[in-house]
């Protein structure tokens, strides 16, 4: 007997653990004048927290 595959039961647990994400793109100065750009994904509750600890004080 075949094995009994539920590929609309995997979905729906998917989708229930589903987040909004944010990419954040964050500029660095370089010591020789240049900038660096770093990207992050950061889920959309967490945007604020992440932009505080990036920005200069």
């Amino acid at each position: 007997m075949a094995k009994k595959q539920s590929f609309g039961d995997k979905i729906r647990k998917r989708r229930q653990t589903v987040r909004t994400m944010a990419k954040l793109v964050i500029a660095e100065k370089k010591p020789n004048g240049q900038y660096r750009y770093r990207e992050k994904m950061v889920p959309l509750t967490e945007v604020e927290s992440e932009l505080q600890a990036v920005s200069p004080a």
